[in-house]
């Protein structure tokens, strides 16, 4: 239990993020007058001071150091990310007009939302502070950065970097500030005194965001789940399973979870999964799996958060084969007391069989209701009545249709989705928004209308058939 805070502490608490506050708040002041030109080269500069690849490879060994979470080689190309939110945002407004509907006689002109809190999760380290960096900075924003303890060390050198790159440009650092003492009690200060929070983060913060008092975008939960069906490129399949699953060691909310494969191509499939460095495990290492990975009340575990499948297998009591990158089990029950139904932010898939596309719809929609409701889900299929049968049931934000989930649904030079790090989860979720957390959730925005002709169909036409029928 965390220790309480004396009122004397309480009060140092409060005095200090308002010290921050101050400083963010100046700092924002001072740049209140630059153009698109000037903000967009500030973009540039910190995308590329912290994308390029010494410093991020850099960055991400720290991270995984520091935390014991992750994959080296995986992670690394988090780096491309930052390339792609630099992209989207040199594409955009985001100072004075952006919009203009002639036909409509509006205007929408963008505004800062002024300090952002920014959580900043411990898997993310270094791609967090550069993405939120940059769409803070293209709006006009200040950033405080509240780190994860178990990364703060790497937290405070991405924004030790970008700070740099600010005075080197005539910027003032405070645009970007770290807090160098974590801890929950202060991040929930922060996100009571900032105007905006955003929590990409484990859901007890993300609940804490949204209970602060102030607006917050927050993300939901994953479970993503892959439905497989007769007409899927089998081989094609398993290798995006593959890219998706070790990625980071499975630690990601969009890292696939759950295969609910059609019986026509199930062994084809799982052999493939197994080619691909897959290792199905035994009924009895099923039970040893299990017990290692979630609690007698079906929480997960830490120490088998983002590890290598040899190291879950070793925590578990087994071992696998060398060069095997992820493990595989076999389920038929799907329910809160089947745990390998639920999220596993680790390199275990579970894997289940399905007969008739109704009876598939089923399990997908039974497997959201044990969780990650509202966040996303994959469908390998040629059958476009297929993927609109799941786009008009699945209840969540994002469908990728044949890609690597985890590498897809946030964004990917060979889709359209906007790049990001956060993503909404939508009511379903318990979030505000469905979208792609990105550069238009940080800005504000002004309508001017200005008079246009009358647009006022007859009655006759907005009422249609019931016109000048009986009344009430």
């Amino acid at each position: 239990m965390a220790k309480q805070l004396t009122e004397e502490q309480i009060q140092e608490q409060k005095q200090y993020v308002q010290w921050l506050l101050e400083r963010a708040r100046a700092a924002m002041c001072a740049i209140k007058d630059y153009d698109q030109t000037q903000v967009d080269r500030l973009c540039q500069a910190i995308g590329w001071a912290t994308a390029n690849e010494k410093t991020f490879t850099r960055l991400a060994d720290m991270s995984i150091a520091e935390s014991g979470l992750g994959d080296p080689t995986t992670r690394y190309g988090k780096r491309f990310k930052i390339h792609g939110i630099l992209r989207d945002v040199l594409r955009q407004k985001s100072i004075g007009i952006i919009e203009e509907i002639p036909e409509k006689g509006l205007v929408k002109y963008a505004k800062p939302v002024g300090v952002i809190a920014s959580l900043v999760p411990v898997t993310n380290a270094a791609l967090t502070e550069a993405g939120t960096g940059i769409f803070a900075i293209k709006c006009k924003n200040a950033t405080i950065f509240s780190p994860h303890p178990a990364s703060k060390n790497t937290t405070i050198e991405t924004v030790r970097i970008m700070r740099d790159v600010l005075k080197k440009m005539g910027a003032p650092e405070d645009l970007f500030i770290c807090i160098e003492k974590p801890s929950i009690p202060l991040a929930h200060e922060l996100m009571s005194a900032c105007d905006l929070t955003i929590a990409t983060g484990g859901p007890a913060m993300v609940k804490a965001a949204y209970s602060s008092g102030k607006p917050a975008y927050g993300v939901g939960a994953g479970n993503a789940t892959m439905l497989i069906d007769e007409t899927a490129d089998v081989a094609d399949a398993a290798r995006n399973t593959r890219i998706s699953k070790i990625s980071d060691n499975g630690s990601g909310c969009s890292s696939d979870g759950n295969l609910v494969v059609d019986a026509s191509i199930y062994d084809a499939f799982l052999s493939k999964l197994q080619e691909e460095g897959g290792y199905l495990v035994t009924d009895e290492q099923k039970s040893m799996l299990q017990n290692v990975m979630w609690d007698a009340e079906r929480h997960r575990t830490s120490p088998t958060i983002a590890r290598p499948a040899a190291k879950m297998a070793e925590l578990a009591g087994f071992k696998i084969p060398e060069g095997k990158k992820f493990l595989i089990v076999k389920e038929d029950k799907i329910g809160k007391e089947y745990p390998f139904s639920s999220e596993k932010l680790s390199p275990v898939l579970a894997i289940f069989k399905y007969s008739g596309f109704e009876h598939g719809l089923d399990m997908i929609s039974r497997i959201y209701r044990v969780g990650g409701r509202g966040h996303s889900v994959g469908i390998y299929s040629f059958d476009d009545d297929h993927i609109d049968r799941l786009a008009r049931m699945a209840p969540v934000s994002r469908i990728m249709v044949r890609q690597p989930q985890s590498k897809a649904n946030s964004g990917s030079f060979t889709n359209g989705m906007a790049m990001t790090s956060s993503m909404g989860c939508g009511i379903w979720g318990g979030n505000i928004t469905n979208e792609n957390v990105t550069l238009k959730h940080y800005m504000q925005t002004t309508w001017v209308s200005r008079p246009i002709p009358e647009d006022r169909p007859p009655d006759s036409e907005i009422f249609g058939e019931f016109y000048n029928t009986e009344t009430y």
